[in-house]
């Protein structure tokens, strides 16, 4: 069929042509926002899952609601050479300057703007990484401690002032929040716990791996309390149905029952690979409706764009040691596995890997669903580890 009315695209955080399966979620984080506008009580909300299941698409549609309906929103991603500071001073000047332009919060606004100033030239001789744009002198004793746990509570608190007398909420969406180190974490969480106390509207919508929820309890012992995790997953059977036929049934095409249930078999209903089966089964067939012939014949093209893409860039990160413990991984199954298990196919004691596994969940390759336990943040990463590395020749070390 025509290619140029194909209308899967899969990408890193692009949104589907159907965002089928999400619609409690993202009601829950509407209320969750408007509560707190409202200067009712409301937790805050990380979403935790794997690659693959549409967070960032996630945060960005409930980014975009709340833009639409008056809260003043701060959009992050956090890499893992960033630090928190740096990345949260250039969105939060961007949203306070446009709270400055609104009468009613002007003044506050400009305060916490004179806020942000200090506590940017306080902090910078410790994250030099800071690179913000200083619009206003600073206020003396306003967040210039120099001390993150007390300035990031300062700062907030002032800028939550400023959202509340221009009657909105400030809503801080951050990615990858994983990468965020544990000391950048506690003062984040302590900042946030500080704001529902002073009853400031301000709110942390976030997403991240599934290591992000022990991070956080690491962090500060009471982050349980203070945050909802809701799990984001594989899609229902009936919601990927939804995502693959809406977008072919849009484009006035069709696809048959048995081409749907092999789709969803093969992705095992993760919104990524629905998308990139969607793609390829399109391109594959020759006229409407696509077949399960078309799906087959597209599975090989699939792969390979998988295994050079959303796979290949993650496994080309990893070092050989690193590789050689996911292939013993992939050996034993999807998993998750027994780290006894695992150092059993490398023939290796398990406290000699355990630090090999400690890079790999800090590079948020594995995950540790329990003690003892690791599991793949990558959905069928072990099949993709037996297609790099077949045969024994991974169990010698080069």
């Amino acid at each position: 069929m025509n290619p140029a009315t194909n209308p899967f695209a899969p990408g890193a955080g692009t949104r589907p042509p159907e965002l089928a399966g999400r619609d409690v979620l993202l009601s829950t984080v509407a209320i969750t926002l408007a509560r707190v506008r409202a200067g009712r009580a409301a937790k805050s909300v990380l979403m935790i899952g794997l690659r693959g299941v549409g967070k960032t698409v996630l945060l960005d549609r409930m980014r975009d609601d709340a833009e639409a309906v008056g809260i003043h929103t701060l959009r992050i991603e956090a890499p893992e050479s960033r630090s928190l500071p740096a990345l949260l001073a250039p969105e939060l000047r961007r949203a306070l300057l446009r709270l400055s332009r609104e009468d009613r919060a002007k003044e506050l606004a400009t305060r916490a703007l004179r806020g942000l100033a200090g506590f940017a030239k306080a902090l910078k001789v410790k994250y030099q990484d800071i690179q913000v744009g200083i619009d206003f002198d600073p206020e003396p004793g306003l967040a210039d401690n120099g001390d993150l746990d007390h300035d990031l509570q300062a700062l907030l608190e002032t800028a939550g002032a400023a959202a509340q007398a221009g009657h909105t909420a400030l809503a801080i969406f951050i990615d990858e929040l994983q990468y965020v180190e544990e000391d950048e974490l506690a003062s984040l969480i302590t900042a946030l716990h500080r704001a529902a106390q002073r009853q400031v509207p301000i709110v942390l919508v976030g997403a991240g791996l599934p290591q992000l929820r022990g991070r956080m309890g690491r962090a500060k012992s009471y982050a349980e309390r203070l945050f909802d995790f809701p799990e984001v997953g594989p899609l229902s059977p009936e919601a990927a149905e939804r995502a693959l036929t809406k977008p072919i049934h849009d484009e006035r095409a069709e696809i048959t029952p048995d081409a749907v249930a092999n789709i969803i078999a093969t992705t095992q209903g993760y919104p990524y690979f629905l998308q990139e089966w969607g793609k390829h089964s399109w391109d594959a067939a020759h006229e409407s409706p696509i077949s399960g012939d078309d799906v087959a014949a597209a599975s090989a093209t699939a792969i390979a764009a998988l295994d050079a893409g959303f796979f290949g860039v993650r496994f080309d990160r990893l070092t050989p040691a690193e590789k050689r413990y996911l292939r013993a991984m992939a050996e034993l199954g999807p998993g998750p596995h027994r780290s006894g298990d695992i150092a059993r196919e490398l023939d290796r004691k398990v406290t000699a890997l355990a630090p090999l596994r400690s890079q790999l969940i800090n590079k948020g390759m594995v995950w540790s669903p329990s003690h003892g336990d690791t599991g793949f943040t990558v959905p069928l990463f072990d099949e993709f580890m037996r297609r790099i590395m077949p045969g024994d020749d991974w169990r010698v070390a080069g």
